[in-house]
């Protein structure tokens, strides 16, 4: 591992984007700890880590052996279990304020005051947030993107604490794990989620109206504008709970052009939440 990347790291919430964010820094050698809520959980999150290093390995991406680099990752189920050495913990729990207040403030208590505390939120406000921190000059926002392992671009958000030296920490993380950042400051949606939801919401609402079918609208965003994946598709695999919740953040913060569209709401509703469900706007195996 680089000198720049750190040496310990501790995640919280070992789902699909903390399981790959805990990947990507054993991967480069750090030592890491991730935090899940019950023993079924760190089950499932050492079996994604698993599955994300073989599949590393065998696209000839990962420097060593799956099992070697799993090694390096320990599984707890409390937030107290976290390494006071970390210099960086990442929460990356589901996208609830309340939720994220609460495994922050518990995670500050315990790790050491010069560690890094960040949150992987696609949406909520860094002001907010790190207003309930007793260190907010040690807390941004780490945006990682899904799926993390393969992804070139982390979101990184200062808020108005955010000291000018946590930055530079962050920065030179990111560019350890060979991806490369976007700076921007503590706004609604930053810059990616904004951009990414309103163009996600008026596929949603094409789709609802007729205009095209969702393979058509999303060809024509990839073949006429070479984005790497139509909106439709993309919304899938993020989620459509996921997406549902980050345009009424949106639609709260910015105004009707965010309102989320009647169809999007029907599918949430029935479960249909694109590729972790198998169905979203399309069929997944």
């Amino acid at each position: 591992m680089g000198t720049e990347a750190p040496e310990v790291v501790g995640v919280i919430g070992g789902g699909r984007m903390g399981a790959g964010i805990a990947q990507v820094f054993a991967a480069a050698g750090a030592g890491v700890t991730v935090v899940e809520s019950s023993a079924d959980a760190v089950a499932a999150a050492r079996d994604r880590i698993a599955t994300g290093l073989r599949r590393a390995h065998e696209r000839g991406k990962l420097d060593g052996e799956p099992a070697d680099v799993l090694d390096r990752v320990l599984f707890v189920t409390e937030v107290g279990g976290l390494p006071k050495s970390a210099e960086l913990v990442v929460e990356a729990v589901p996208e609830t304020l309340a939720l994220k207040l609460d495994v922050l403030t518990a995670a500050e208590a315990v790790v050491g005051d010069g560690t890094v505390l960040a949150t992987n939120t696609s949406s909520l406000s860094i002001t907010e947030l790190g207003a309930a921190l007793a260190r907010p000059q040690n807390f941004l926002g780490m945006h990682f993107f899904n799926p993390v392992p393969a992804s070139t671009l982390i979101e990184l958000v200062s808020g108005p604490e955010t000291a000018s030296v946590t930055t530079r920490r962050a920065l030179r993380w990111v560019h350890a794990l060979g991806k490369t950042e976007v700076l921007v400051k503590d706004s609604p949606g930053f810059a990616t989620s904004r951009l990414g939801v309103l163009l996600g919401l008026e596929a949603i609402r094409m789709l609802e109206e007729g205009v095209a079918d969702a393979e058509s609208i999303d060809r024509a965003m990839e073949q006429g504008y070479r984005h790497p994946m139509g909106p439709l598709r993309s919304t899938d695999l993020v989620g459509l709970d996921v997406r549902l919740a980050i345009a009424e953040y949106l639609h709260k913060t910015l105004g009707e052009r965010f309102a989320p569209p009647a169809l999007l709401r029907e599918k949430v509703a029935r479960g249909e939440l694109g590729r972790k469900s198998g169905q979203g706007f399309y069929t997944w195996d």
